[in-house]
């Protein structure tokens, strides 16, 4: 496990909600709905796993139970490579929580990402460390979204250099560099929610975003000098890395898409 990247995947659920999308399934949680048959955290796990440049595998989770039976995850537990930690109330405790005992970096990613591949993680982990990112999210062309689904997101980060989407992708270089997950505390959705722009980059930063002043690059530049080290965009290959299941309309997305996948692999 030396030299490789530490995973943690984010599968944690809100307290005192049952999602919509787990009370349809008659389970306790999200990510263990199943999508096209397969639990989405089985999913996850298996891409992951097959991910030759990731070592162990931290799943931070408030509810094991439903988790811990799956057979990928409970093969992994056997060979000593998955772990759980402890979810918290938010995901920013979560995610220190996850850091517990691990080896630096650390990709950081969560259970509805079921589109993300093992070459997609690999893709991820090769151009941050070409980078040399202090910390990195992960980005999809706007263009490259709609054509995964044209139906879909309506609204992008916006830079002068074009539309990006969130990929739900992270990366953390260092132990120190865990002071970016601050950036989650408000909740993220900086899309949907822009004061949090401001609460987490600062309001310049703010203006800048919105008035369009520069590239991605540019942004995050600036954004780096607020925490001290270098955050970084990493653009990724694919549109649908960024569809994550969050409602009936990116399941059926989702299970669409997996659809063309499995017809294509014949």
């Amino acid at each position: 496990m030396e030299n490789k990247v530490t995973a943690l995947i984010m599968a944690g659920k809100r307290s005192g909600v049952h999602d919509p999308l787990a009370q349809r399934a008659n389970v306790s949680q999200k990510c263990v709905v199943p999508v096209r048959g397969v639990p989405m955290i089985e999913r996850v796990v298996r891409e992951v796993a097959a991910c030759d440049k990731i070592g162990a595998i931290h799943v931070v989770a408030h509810d094991t139970d439903e988790i811990a039976v799956l057979p990928t995850v409970a093969r992994l537990m056997e060979e000593g490579r998955l772990h759980f930690r402890e979810g918290k109330f938010n995901i920013v405790d979560s995610v220190f929580s996850g850091a517990e005992g691990a080896n630096f970096p650390l990709l950081i990613t969560t259970a509805d990402n079921c589109l993300v591949t093992s070459d997609g993680y690999g893709e991820f982990i090769d151009k941050a460390i070409a980078a040399e990112a202090g910390a990195a999210a992960a980005l999809a062309r706007k263009e490259d979204v709609k054509a995964a689904d044209p139906e879909g997101q309506k609204k992008f980060y916006e830079f002068t250099d074009g539309g990006y989407s969130n990929c739900n992708m992270y990366w953390m270089g260092s132990r120190e560099a865990l002071s970016a997950a601050e950036i989650m505390r408000q909740g993220g959705q900086f899309v949907k929610f822009p004061k949090r722009i401001g609460q987490a980059f600062g309001w310049m930063n703010l203006v800048r975003f919105y008035l369009g002043w520069g590239t991605k690059e540019k942004i995050f530049e600036q954004v780096s000098r607020r925490f001290g080290f270098k955050l970084v965009p990493i653009v990724m290959s694919k549109g649908d890395f960024a569809i994550d299941v969050d409602n009936e309309r990116t399941f059926e997305v989702t299970e669409r898409v997996l659809a063309k996948r499995e017809a294509a692999a014949g």
